[in-house]
């Protein structure tokens, strides 16, 4: 441990003497440097991983946990089925669904949409819908009164609940005038918002009942939609449901649907930790050279020191202190910085929107509609641990060389 007398130099070396102003200059760039790389360090790890655990839920909040269809065509008798599949260990529940794309026509415009044909019980174990749904709407669903819409939707259509939405099929219906789409009129008894823009732009929830009637699936259904207990070993529960439903099905879960996504995630947050780690090795280098040229600048104190009895160890810790202690300002700096940014970092968002006038993050083309944060304290140890490393590193040359001086040359020259 250094002693008392070591420390006291230290730091009496960290303000800038006579004709010293440049070197302290570099050595406080050097700690602004460090300080900016942790600090953008942890609010780019903070936001990555908020983003990507807010999409993880809302995504297994809306999707299926695993889906069961049929080899080919589709699930006639999927009430023994769903039964089946609710009986296994591990299964929340298990819901028949039609999935369907169509057009949607509002009052002027037209885009396209996607049904969700759903028994109106199972809509309800949909936390994230019913959390974000209009007042009032499941009575009218249940009874088969209309539909549910997306509020983004709604809008791109210049809808209201009350008014009426058409459907049209990309299946046709043969008549006497030809081949025609199917297409049908539904009202809209309410809306929805989970505050993701691509299903709050494009889901249309059906009863059950009437989407067998419209997409002519007559006793029958697209799929079966299973939840279980712990989405993390979906894996695990494609053997028992396959021993339960039979091998005339087709398995598929939300890891292997979103396994791209996820993938891609996790390898861009790795590329930005490489990247962003090298702004503080950059400003290691920087300690370096603030550090060589303070022992040069240093070389007649350091004579001295040595004529008195300083030892070479002793020199060294001196100047070993003088840039550690650059490293542990800028890292504490930039932690508690990033940390507190990342906390705030919706509010300053909105306060930088409305000062420039103009959304940073449009609904219309990000997932989300505001920016997640997640502060990992294992990140942040390991952010806080490789700078303080790289700044140790980077004094211990500088610091060799402060012992290595000659005091009779370094008196010599001065």
């Amino acid at each position: 441990m250094p002693s008392t007398f070591e420390r006291m130099v230290a730091l009496r070396y960290l303000w800038p003497g006579r004709r010293e102003t440049f070197t302290f200059l570099v050595a406080m760039f050097s700690l602004l440097g460090i300080g900016f790389g942790v600090f953008t360090l942890i609010v780019v790890m903070s936001v990555m991983g908020g983003f990507r655990e807010e999409l993880l839920t809302r995504v297994l909040g809306l999707q299926p946990h695993m889906v069961v269809r049929a080899l080919d065509g589709s699930i006639q008798d999927y009430q023994s089925l769903v039964e089946k599949a609710r009986g296994v260990v591990g299964v929340e529940t298990a819901a028949p669904i039609i999935r369907a794309e169509v057009l949607a026509r509002g009052k002027r415009n037209v885009t396209g949409a996607l049904v969700y044909g759903i028994a109106p019980e199972d809509l309800a174990r949909k936390k994230q819908v019913m959390r974000g749904i209009t007042a009032g709407a499941i009575e009218p669903f249940t009874s088969g009164e209309g539909v549910v819409l997306g509020h983004r939707l709604a809008q791109k259509l210049r809808l209201d609940i009350g008014d009426s939405i058409r459907l049209i099929s990309p299946a046709v219906t043969a008549t006497v005038m030809g081949s025609v789409p199917r297409a049908r009129a539904y009202k809209i008894v309410g809306t929805f918002n989970v505050d993701m823009s691509e299903y709050d732009s494009s889901f249309v929830f059906m009863p059950l009942n009437l989407a067998q009637i419209h997409f002519k699936y007559r006793g029958s259904v697209s799929s079966i939609e299973v939840a279980v207990d712990n989405p993390d070993r979906v894996r695990e529960m494609r053997a028992p449901l396959w021993q339960a439903l039979g091998t005339d099905v087709r398995l598929s879960d939300w890891q292997q649907t979103n396994a791209t996504y996820f993938s891609v995630l996790e390898v861009e947050q790795n590329v930005m930790f490489i990247i962003l780690m090298l702004i503080v090795l950059v400003a290691a280098f920087n300690i370096i050279s603030s550090m060589i040229m303070l022992v040069k600048s240093k070389g007649r104190q350091i004579a001295i020191l040595r004529t008195i009895g300083a030892t070479r160890g002793q020199v060294m810790r001196i100047f070993f202190i003088n840039g550690a202690l650059i490293g542990i300002v800028g890292t504490g700096v930039g932690t508690i910085g990033g940390i507190l940014f990342a906390v705030y970092i919706e509010p300053i968002r909105s306060a930088v929107e409305s000062i420039l006038g103009t959304r940073l993050f449009p609904h219309e083309f990000y997932f989300l509609s505001q920016l997640p944060t997640r502060i990992d304290p294992g990140e942040i140890a390991v952010v806080a641990i490789l700078a303080l490393a790289l700044s140790f590193l980077a004094t211990l040359y500088p610091a060799w060389r402060a012992a290595k001086v000659d005091p009779v040359e370094a008196l010599r020259h001065e």
